[in-house]
């Protein structure tokens, strides 16, 4: 049986970066030292006002096929994660299918689901390469919450970048991916959560959990978030770990989503794991939603800071509430 691995991944960012000492020209109020201590952040790419999720994926998917040379009709899916279409229909995957000149008989789909994305995504992808309907399957994260975001909400304009990453799944003869386990809880909707622009009447929408302080269409609750993480996260790996018969000495690296420098400490010291083993990198990209991992895991790649052959624990948590992860082995360094 054929099994997915995580192949190569292009990463495009927007060509504007907002850093926080140009933040602080303009807010002179907020304290950015304190902001960036907290949140580990220290810039952000910004989509231009023209510029959509999509035109960053586009970008991210071209640069994967000059760099790797891959031949277009060898893709046989596109699976699109964002939070930021273009449309609420059609699906943005289908618009992305015809601009990157992929062939019709490709399959493609958009899934709405955030900061736990990518773990989802790789689920997919495999899923399809399993049961023969792909061999080449292209998992495209892309996200512009900047579009969400009031100018003067300090507390998320500080945190969210915009991206879009690139990640080619192919099939393999050895499992690479494995142990998954999920979970949702959607009574924390209101924890993070836009809650206009779809077919609700607003009147009926799901309240922000407390009060809405900025005018962003965004709201989030970043209290409420890290205390779900610190309890939800744990007992996830826990469990990951008790399924496959591992123990935390067997595991090389616990590759999170990148929310913020806090968030990913608290859970370090809950979990009691070193730094190096939990890599915070996220500096000068901010959050970037469903993008973090794919970000996180081609720059761990830059820096072959992956041991081959190591098994690694992927996670992604946030927004629905949704969380999901998995073990991992990079086989496709392999080949490199």
């Amino acid at each position: 049986m054929p099994h997915a691995q995580i192949g190569p991944i292009s990463v495009h960012l927007p060509e504007h970066v907002e850093d926080n000492a140009t933040l602080k020209e303009q807010f002179p109020s907020w304290d950015l030292d304190l902001i960036s201590e907290k949140t580990g952040i220290h810039q952000r790419h910004i989509a231009k006002p023209d510029e959509t999720a999509a035109d960053l994926a586009v970008q991210a998917c071209e640069q994967l096929f000059e760099r790797e040379n891959l031949d277009r009709s060898s893709i046989d899916f596109v699976l699109l994660c964002t939070q930021t279409p273009d449309y609420p229909l059609p699906t943005t995957a289908c618009l992305l299918q015809d601009r990157l000149g992929l062939r019709t008989q490709c399959g493609a789909i958009d899934f709405n689901l955030g900061c736990s994305g990518f773990v989802y995504g790789t689920a997919m992808a495999d899923g399809l390469i399993r049961t023969g309907v792909a061999k080449k399957v292209l998992l495209v994260t892309a996200e512009t919450y900047s579009k969400y975001i009031d100018e003067n909400d300090r507390s998320l304009r500080t945190i969210f970048g915009d991206a879009a990453a690139a990640t080619l799944i192919t099939s393999a003869d050895q499992p690479s991916l494995w142990g998954y386990q999920f979970g949702s809880d959607g009574s924390g909707a209101d924890m993070l959560i836009v809650g206009n622009g779809g077919s609700r009447p607003a009147e009926d929408a799901i309240p922000p959990r407390h009060r809405k302080r900025w005018k962003s269409r965004l709201y989030m609750d970043g209290p409420s978030l890290i205390n779900f993480t610190v309890e939800a996260i744990p007992r996830l790996v826990d469990e990951i770990l008790t399924e496959n018969g591992l123990s935390d000495d067997e595991i090389g690296h616990y590759l999170f989503h990148q929310a913020t420098w806090k968030m990913l400490d608290q859970l370090r010291k809950r979990m009691e794991i070193s730094p190096e083993r939990l890599p915070v990198d996220l500096a000068d990209v901010g959050n970037t939603v469903s993008c973090t991992l794919p970000i996180l895991i081609d720059r761990m790649r830059q820096r072959d800071e992956l041991v081959r052959n190591a098994t690694n624990v992927l996670v992604g948590f946030g927004v629905g509430l949704s969380w999901g992860g998995c073990l991992w082995r990079d086989q496709y360094r392999d080949q490199s």
